[in-house]
């Protein structure tokens, strides 16, 4: 079913003000929740909702709690989120870093004991949208094991590179494995089979279906072995930066809660658009696989979406809005 933006989002903000947000954060939470699902990250929109709801009411997610500055250095700043809400102190962290980056060309915004920020892309969008060159990046519990390994050992630590463009921004938001568990857990919720093999069986077997990757917690890293380093250095720079905890520290207290993050702004007041556009178009131009399936850049699927949404309707799981309403 699809629901108007604007009903979606006054329904999320309806709930926050009676779990004692500000206006300003109810306010802010529910457009990015709203946002998430227009853009069709639904995993990270309505779906995850009732997690959030839940956590604040379990008191891992403090409502009234603010971000404070820990340390200085130069165009660098080390922050403590306090466990306030992790879209609340993310975008506060973004936008610091673009105000360092109008005096230094760069700013860097690293900040402990936070709390999940929803989609990693909203904050390089925000970025981009703003004109600057955006890169974050955040820990997680343990949900992937390392390469070699059979226990989850290594966060799925999403990371994001977001770059201006008039004719729509280029915007990568991965996680470290080949789906993130959001979107394996959507899979399974619409009792579909992933369309690659997405982690392991309990025989050790790659495998497609989502449940079986749901029961064996074995993600497959991105890359194989180099997914695996990749989401290894993400987290100890974090950890290097911050202070804060890590996937290891996360996962022992049993709850993703208090993690670290690291918001990266630069400016550039050249882009080199047509440069971009010519290397986008020359990317365009290789033969396809799926005649009916056009090569996009990262990005492009995300506009076509929003487009979609605002136009019919964000689509919503019935059940999730159903609780929603219920809320």
């Amino acid at each position: 079913m699809r629901i108007p933006f604007d009903q979606l989002q006054a329904e999320f903000e309806r709930v926050l003000l009676t779990l004692a947000f500000t206006k300003e954060k109810a306010d802010l939470c529910a457009r990015i929740f709203a946002e998430n699902s227009r853009d069709g990250v639904e995993t990270h929109g309505l779906n995850r909702f009732p997690t959030f709801v839940k956590f604040v009411k379990e008191g891992l997610i403090r409502p009234d709690a603010e971000p404070i500055v820990t340390g200085l250095l130069g165009a660098i700043e080390r922050w403590d989120g306090n466990l306030a809400p992790g879209m609340y102190n993310a975008t506060l962290c973004m936008d610091r870093a673009m105000k360092l980056a109008d005096d230094n060309g760069i700013g860097c915004v690293a900040i402990r004991n936070t709390n999940h920020w929803m989609r990693g892309g909203t904050y390089g969008w925000q970025a981009a949208d703003a004109g600057y060159i955006g890169i974050c990046f955040t820990n997680t519990i343990a949900n992937v094991p390392p390469w070699g390994g059979i226990e989850p050992r290594l966060g799925n630590n999403p990371f994001v590179i977001a770059v201006p463009r008039q004719e729509g921004n280029i915007v990568v938001d991965m996680a470290m494995s080949q789906y993130s568990y959001g979107k394996i857990g959507q899979y399974a919720a619409d009792k579909k089979q992933l369309p690659l093999p997405g982690g392991y069986d309990k025989q050790g077997n790659l495998t497609t279906d989502p449940e079986a990757i749901r029961e064996t917690q074995r993600a497959l890293p991105i890359g194989f072995w180099k997914g695996s380093g990749l989401s290894m250095i993400l987290d100890v720079l974090l950890t290097a930066l911050t202070g804060g905890k890590s996937v290891a520290a996360i996962t022992n207290s049993g709850n993703e809660s208090g993690v670290s993050q690291c918001f990266i702004c630069i400016k550039n007041p050249i882009m080199h658009e047509a440069l971009i556009n010519e290397l986008i178009e020359y990317t365009k131009s290789s033969a396809l696989v799926e005649p009916d399936s056009p090569i996009r850049y990262p990005g492009e699927s995300t506009l076509a979406r929003r487009q979609e949404s605002l136009e019919t309707g964000v689509h919503v799981n019935e059940r999730y809005w159903q609780e929603l309403l219920a809320m």
